[in-house]
């Protein structure tokens, strides 16, 4: 899922291009809670990929429980509390007054734009990853932000935010806000996140990283700018931080496969299946820059890119949108949900909203509901991608699969815990795909979590990626995925709807400059 927040300020561009690879490897550690008084295991965490060559996928990670406002309470909105950064630094998850001497990493602050559905998700990764893993720099919730002040004020509180900002300039001006968490339509990305990089602070920015190539190379270019004083820029494509694709991408890094022949990816939701579902910002092409291409086609693109370790040459692609007028929806415009008021709410949190539902005539849909396209990389290998938000009875079906001269892979979100593999090297007589059930310590990021056979879930994935952000914070390297690979990711969307354009021609997408690489394991 993309973000589907609560806009904090007016919307902008900008651009970019980027990329610095590396990834941080860092001790971490966590309660591997066994049964009984089994106390605490420490352990390396490796990389997140752990592939043989050492890459990794990048680690960090983040204390974070809830208010730090202490006796002083909970700033309106609008208004910009200080607290002492020592106060800050020990004051306990839950907001009470701070011990003598708290043990435990340096805490920096957090300030988050938007707060619905990825702001939500976001929050619970802040507040739970010092919880878990053992990390060498943690984070404070110190500010939330939000158009609206009893909103926001009330997010904050149901969040476990210090304080609430109704602008996000100045969410950036805060002396104890040093990580900027971007979880805003596409529209105001760029601006944001400039402004927070140009300021001297590190910035993590939901997907798509921008609505237009433009946008994207600028945001990338401030990204190298911010480097070079220590700064890092990371895109929230979480799905990286799933344990079982982590460890895809080290198998096939390990040339488990093989060469590699084909990658097919598809992602499909059906929240548009209802024509009197409400014209929200999500199907505005100003505010979201395209449709299920972007929202989904993003995410499986990455994956791709991610997996193979390749870029995507050239793209042959179909876009269409179903349903071309839409009900307007009652108050603000709504995320993924179809009730007529709130901004940004979750999927399934609203009341039906059909053309019934109070809505006051129609507008256009400026966006694609479904997009289909094949691809080629590099090396050879093909590929195919469908993203849909129109397949009636698929909630948020991600799957995927990698077939190689050695071995194929499969995965299913719907089965997160569980990674489907093929060995091609065994006998036929007793070969076949193989359930590997992903809960073991040694795989991706699960040294810090439950015993084997205890799944994890969606949320998770926050956590994880809480986690790599702060760790390359305090190691001082480049996160993975950079701006830069959100920029690539970015030219296969725009090349993509290029090729619809003129109808399933073949078009290639640019290369990434020298210095970018989108091989980030």
């Amino acid at each position: 899922m993309s973000e589907t927040e609560h806009e904090a300020g007016p919307g902008a561009a900008g651009e970019a291009g980027l990329e610095v690879r590396g990834s941080a490897v860092g001790s971490g550690a966590a309660s591997r809670a066994g049964t009984g008084a089994e106390g605490t295991a420490v352990g390396s965490v490796g990389s997140a990929d752990g592939s043989a060559a050492g890459s990794a996928a990048g680690s960090a990670g983040v204390a974070a429980g809830g208010s730090t406002g202490g006796a002083s309470g909970r700033g309106t909105a609008g208004e910009r509390p200080r607290a002492d950064s020592a106060r800050a630094d020990s004051a306990p998850a839950d907001g009470t007054a701070p011990g003598p001497a708290a043990a435990g990493p340096r805490r920096i602050g957090v300030g988050m734009v938007g707060y619905a559905f990825m702001g939500a998700a976001h929050s619970q990764g802040w507040r739970t990853v010092g919880h878990v893993f053992d990390l060498p720099l943690g984070a404070r919730l110190a500010a939330v932000c939000g158009r609206d002040g009893t909103a926001v004020r009330a997010a904050a509180d149901r969040l476990g935010w210090a304080a609430a900002e109704t602008d996000w300039r100045a969410l950036i001006a805060r002396d104890d806000v040093d990580i900027v968490d971007i979880c805003t339509p596409g529209d105001s990305h760029a601006e944001i996140a400039i402004a927070a990089l140009d300021a001297g602070k590190h910035v993590l920015c939901e997907k798509p990283l921008a609505n237009t190539v433009e946008e994207a190379e600028a945001m990338a270019a401030a990204a190298e700018r911010a480097a070079a004083r220590g700064q890092v820029a990371m895109v929230g494509f979480n799905y990286r931080r799933v344990p079982a694709l982590a460890l895809a991408r080290r198998m096939v890094a390990e040339g488990r496969l093989g060469t590699l022949r084909h990658v097919r990816l598809s992602y499909l939701q059906d929240w548009l299946v209802d024509p009197g579902f409400p014209l929200t910002w999500r199907l505005r092409k100003d505010r979201a820059g395209s449709g299920a291409l972007g929202d989904l086609g993003a995410h499986i693109v990455d994956l791709a890119q991610f997996l193979t370790g390749e870029a995507v040459a050239g793209v042959s692609a179909l876009t269409e949108t179903f349903v071309r007028e839409r009900p307007l929806p009652e108050g603000s415009s709504a995320g993924i949900t179809a009730a007529g008021t709130g901004s940004g709410s979750e999927p399934g949190a609203g009341a039906g909203g059909g053309a019934g539902s109070g809505a006051a005539g129609f507008g256009q849909v400026t966006v694609d509901d479904a997009a289909v396209f094949t691809a080629r990389f590099p090396s050879g290998a093909l590929a195919t991608f469908e993203a849909t938000r129109f397949a009636a009875g698929r909630k948020n079906a991600l799957r995927l699969e990698l077939n190689g001269s050695d071995g194929s892979l499969a995965f299913d979100l719907e089965r997160l815990n569980e990674l489907s593999f093929h060995d091609h090297t065994e006998p036929a007589s007793s070969s076949g795909f193989r359930r590997i059930l992903v809960t073991e310590p040694g795989h991706p990021y699960l040294e810090a979590w439950w015993p084997p056979g205890h799944g994890l879930g969606y949320e998770h994935t926050f956590v994880h990626q809480a986690r790599d952000l702060l760790h390359a914070i305090a190691t001082g390297t480049v996160p993975a995925p950079s701006f830069a690979d959100g920029l690539s990711v970015q030219r296969v969307l725009a090349a993509v709807e290029e090729s619809a354009e003129k109808n399933a021609v073949y078009t290639p997408v640019p290369a990434a400059p020298v210095h970018a690489s989108v091989n980030l394991v």
